[in-house]
């Protein structure tokens, strides 16, 4: 390591503020999707929404709107614990994607000195994220600046170092990426599966069933309604005595928000908590993302996620609940409660009239789903070991504590 130097983040690059876009002008569709803090990953890179991102449709100045391969640096989280401050990402494609505020663009780079993929790692190590949020200004909303930034120390190896290190972590980035691709790939097969049978009523034999009245309109002869409540058992999630990042003989993972989207879970012992399986539906119940629903876990759920359970698996397969509360999943947020912190209205939810196919179709749905949703879930645990190994390895690799030919090995 003797010939790795020591420098201030300030000598390799600047740092360009975001435009001020006027929010007369943002929108739910448009050209131009507007980026701001909360389309980055705590991990580093960008968390894109399809159709729910924010557009602008007003005059752009062109020198920000950004192209395939800028880098881009958070400089503004909404949380205390701040995550996602001096969260790095690089931007996808041209001229759709536009340079907020609040977001630093990385411009005049001595590419004599470092590399940009190194550099996107370089943000990413705890060493630099501790000293942006050690320096940050405000109590909730945290704050950092261009010249905070560059006041951050580092330490970094010659650039033909610099290629092969950001080569191995891209390698598992890559991966990890092309498994949320394929996940994303089934869960669209497995939601048009469900808009067509229990949507459009487009389902095999649906010839034969012909349309009758109910309380939820004309629906297949021999089909039932009944609330939700009366299909599902449902358990509001508790909090444990005691938790611990490293299981003790019995413990269970704790369902958290975090452990849902793909974090390292807490372990608790599962007395007194409720606990769910792999086939039953998680949703969060409070905060900003409550009504949000999941399905694959197992573990105690926590205080402020919620278990659903089909109590009629004959006629409401587990995965027919789930793709139930999904596709509703915007509805139910409109209906909240609670005035600072939202909270799911259960009361709402378990009231409204479901209707229930034949125990035929019931079955033949269900050996549809079930293994879409077992590769799903195979790729997600494949993504989140390849995840682990990776923050394993940066560290390591960015501090000079494995070579790299150990790595490539």
């Amino acid at each position: 390591m003797s010939d790795w130097f020591e420098l201030k983040l300030g000598d390799l690059f600047a740092i360009k503020h975001g435009y001020a876009f006027k929010s007369e002008f943002f929108g739910d569709q448009g050209t131009h999707v507007l980026l701001t803090p909360g389309n980055f990953q705590p991990k580093g890179g960008l968390k894109l929404r399809g159709d729910k991102e924010k557009f602008y449709n007003g005059e752009i100045p062109e020198e920000y709107v950004l192209r395939r391969g800028d880098l881009l640096v958070a400089m503004t989280d909404l949380t205390q614990e701040a995550p996602i401050l001096g969260s790095p990402a690089f931007v996808p494609e041209n001229e759709r994607f536009l340079h907020n505020q609040r977001l630093g663009k990385v411009v005049d780079l001595r590419r004599d000195r470092i590399v940009p993929e190194y550099l996107f790692y370089v943000f990413n190590t705890a060493e630099v994220r501790a000293q942006l949020k050690g320096t940050a200004t405000g109590a909730t909303v945290r704050h950092t600046s261009p010249s905070r930034i560059y006041n951050v120390s580092v330490r970094v190896p010659p650039v033909t170092i610099q290629h092969r290190i950001a080569g191995v972590l891209l390698a598992y980035d890559e991966w990890i990426e092309n498994n949320r691709r394929r996940i994303e790939t089934l869960e669209q097969m497995a939601y048009r599966l469900y808009n067509e049978w229990f949507v459009r009523l487009q389902f095999p034999g649906q010839e034969s069933a012909p349309l009758v009245a109910s309380p939820l309109g004309p629906l297949p002869a021999g089909w039932e309604v009944a609330p939700l409540g009366a299909l599902t058992d449902f358990a509001k999630g508790r909090k444990p005595p005691r938790t611990t990042h490293t299981p003790l003989p019995g413990d269970v993972p704790l369902l958290l928000i975090d452990a849902l989207r793909g974090g390292e879970p807490a372990y608790a012992a599962p007395a007194n908590l409720v606990i769910a399986g792999p086939h039953d539906t998680i949703m969060v119940m409070d905060g900003g993302s409550s009504c949000d629903v999941a399905i694959g876990f197992h573990g105690a759920v926590g205080s402020t996620l919620g278990r659903f359970r089909s109590s009629r698996p004959d006629v409401f397969p587990p995965h027919l609940l789930f793709w139930y509360l999904e596709t509703r999943a915007e509805e139910f947020k409109s209906k909240n409660v609670g005035a600072a912190v939202p909270h799911a209205n259960k009361d709402y939810i378990l009231s409204q009239p479901t209707a229930l196919p034949t125990p035929a179709t019931a079955a033949r749905f269900r050996s549809y789903m079930e293994p879409l949703h077992e590769a799903i879930e195979c790729l997600r645990a494949q993504a989140q070991s390849l995840q682990r190994a990776r923050d394993l390895l940066l560290p390591r690799l960015m501090s000079g504590q494995v070579r790299i030919d150990e790595a490539a090995a």
